[in-house]
């Protein structure tokens, strides 16, 4: 059997791309050597690189995506797309592999995209009924009128950039007074700010992702914060509990994994996503979800991986088929 060149695309240009990079070197740890030539890639600002084993850096040729390996020159079969943020995660990374023929492994640019602009994925959602909280819109420059935007989503609320991820960017403001400095630190993440109603209830995490043309659902995660909210310490210092399955009724369960599979498909989804909810007075409200979520050994769905009996090399292998079964 001729082994396929696999590329594992890493890192980005956001506040996520240290995150990335752990995704990146676990995917890289458990793809099957069997079958697959693994090449770590970093796509970063200062470059586009292939590390090789002995930690040498060989640039990406941007105009066909291949690298040196060090014997000859590489052109992968399929980028394993483990950006979290951008370019990796908003469509423009899916777009530019499109355009020269590389297949990879996360949904197509425009359902990246359209679900990374949090304003965008949530009004499109909501005409399909997909219940979510309150939502106030912002763009750098606007006048703001503090009083309007409390009116419309009360205290407290969440202040968010409307284009990022990991927790980066965000404030829960419990009063007025917090309100313009939240703003002025999500705008250092994005230029553009979402606030929302903060909900009270359980917040739930659920995977769901494509072996070929059946959608499978995974076990939900019930988050468990030691802080105000699931902010960055929370998801990667260990300030927080995960808790597979998650602790709440039958009836909520199979609300929670309906409603994740329609988003799915509503969104036109492919590869692994993790949708987050919170459950208030019974009702699963949709916060966002994530095409690329974090694979590192912390993070959530390779937890909700094991706990239906299948190890992350067969996880990552089906990810990899779908994408070679189809070219």
């Amino acid at each position: 059997m001729v082994k396929k060149h696999i590329a594992v695309v890493m890192g980005g240009y956001s506040s996520e791309f240290e995150i990335s990079l752990q995704s990146g070197g676990v995917v890289c740890e458990f793809l099957d050597k069997e079958k697959y030539n693994v090449y770590p890639v970093q796509v970063l600002k200062e470059g586009w690189s292939y590390i090789a084993d002995d930690g040498s850096k060989h640039s990406v040729n941007k105009d066909t995506f291949s690298f040196y390996n060090g014997n000859e020159t590489i052109i992968p079969d399929v980028v394993f797309n483990v950006i979290h943020g951008t370019p990796g995660e908003d469509g423009y990374l899916q777009a530019y592999l499109e355009l020269i023929g590389i297949p990879q492994t996360s949904s197509e640019f425009y359902p990246s995209a359209l679900s990374f602009n949090k304003r965008d994925c949530l009004s499109v959602l909501k005409t399909f009924g997909i219940i979510c909280a309150n939502s106030y819109y912002i763009n750098k420059g606007n006048i703001i009128s503090e009083e309007e935007i409390i009116k419309k989503v009360g205290l407290p609320c969440f202040v968010k950039p409307n284009r990022s991820g990991s927790s980066f960017g965000i404030s829960k403001v419990n009063k007025m007074e917090e309100l313009i400095p939240a703003i002025e630190k999500a705008y250092k993440e994005d230029t553009e700010v979402i606030i929302e109603t903060a909900l009270l209830g359980t917040e739930v995490s659920v995977g769901v992702f494509n072996n070929n043309d059946e959608i499978i659902v995974l076990p939900a995660t019930e988050i468990v914060t030691e802080n105000d909210y699931f902010d960055y310490d929370a998801k990667y210092l260990g300030k927080s509990q995960e808790i597979t399955p998650a602790r709440i009724s039958e009836k909520e369960t199979n609300k929670i994994k309906e409603e994740a599979e329609r988003i799915y498909k509503l969104l036109n989804m492919k590869g692994i996503t993790r949708s987050d909810f919170i459950i208030q007075k019974g009702i699963p409200y949709f916060i966002e979800i994530n095409t690329n979520p974090g694979l590192s050994k912390e993070s959530i769905v390779p937890k909700q991986v094991r706990q239906t009996g299948m190890n992350l090399t067969e996880f990552f292998d089906i990810l990899i088929q779908n994408v070679l079964n189809k070219n």
